[in-house]
C-alpha cells in the first residue's frame, strides 16, 4: 500500500517544510487538490503552487482537477510538474480526447469517481486510464467524514479492472486514517490519499509512519 498525502491540509505558510517532513517520513508521492470554485464550491490553488511544490521535491505529484474546464488547463498543470492528472468525467465533455491529450503531454491520465457516479457508465473510461481515484467523500473540502460503503466501491472498480484494465491503479481518497488502511488494502486499493490525518496530526511524520505500518 502506498501513501500520498494531500497538500490541501498542509500549512501553506510552511509548504516546503511540510513537503520535506512527509517525504522524509516515507510518503510515496503528493496529492494536489485543485479546485476552481465552480465544479466544487471551494477554491484552492493553481499551476503556480504546483510548480513551487515541484521545486521542493522529486516525489511524484498527482493533480486532482476538481475544475469545470479541465481540458483547457491540463497543459498548464503538466508543464508545472504534475506527473499524473485526474479529471472528473462529469466535467469533461470529450473524455476520450482528454485522456489522449494527457498521454501526449507524457502525463499519467486518471479518472476521479464521485461517490454516486454510476460505475457501469465508466467501464470504457476505466479501461483507458492509468489510475482511478475512488472518492470516499464528496469532492470539495478536506476533513470530511468517510462515506460508509466506499470500500465496496473500491471492490467494484477492482472487478471492472480485472476484466478491462488489470494494471489499473486504484486510489481511495477521503476520510482516510490509519484505522482504514487494512480495509482499503483488502478491498483492492493500491494507494491511499490522506490529508487531515497527516497534516492535522500533532506529528505529521509519525502519522505517515503509522499509516505506512498499518
Amino acid at each position: 500500500m502506498r501513501l500520498t498525502p494531500s497538500l490541501l491540509s498542509a500549512d501553506f505558510t510552511r509548504l516546503a517544510e511540510e513537503v520535506r517532513t512527509v517525504e522524509e517520513a516515507g510518503a510515496h508521492g503528493l496529492h494536489l487538490d485543485v479546485m476552481d470554485g465552480h465544479y466544487v464550491p471551494n477554491l484552492t490553488f493553481g499551476p503556480i503552487v504546483v510548480a513551487a511544490v515541484r521545486r521542493c521535491t522529486d516525489l511524484p505529484l498527482d493533480a486532482h482537477l476538481m475544475i469545470g474546464n479541465a481540458p483547457e488547463h491540463i497543459r498548464a498543470y503538466a508543464e508545472a510538474g504534475a506527473d499524473a492528472i485526474a479529471v472528473h468525467p462529469e466535467a469533461v465533455p470529450h473524455l476520450h480526447k482528454t485522456i489522449a491529450d494527457l498521454r501526449a503531454l507524457a502525463v499519467r491520465p486518471g479518472l476521479a469517481i464521485n461517490p454516486l457516479s454510476p460505475l457501469a457508465s465508466l467501464e470504457e473510461a476505466l479501461a483507458a486510464v492509468d489510475y482511478a481515484i475512488v472518492m470516499s467523500v464528496n469532492p470539495g473540502w478536506g476533513g470530511q467524514r468517510f462515506i460508509e460503503g466506499s470500500m465496496d466501491r473500491v471492490r467494484q472498480v477492482r472487478k471492472i479492472a480485472e476484466r478491462t484494465n488489470p494494471s489499473l491503479e486504484i486510489v481511495i481518497d477521503g476520510g482516510i486514517n490509519a484505522s482504514r488502511i487494512a480495509a482499503a488494502r483488502d478491498a483492492g486499493a493500491d494507494v491511499v490519499v490522506a490529508g487531515s490525518a497527516v497534516f492535522g496530526a500533532a506529528d505529521p511524520a509519525a502519522a505517515v509512519r503509522e499509516m505506512l505500518a498499518a
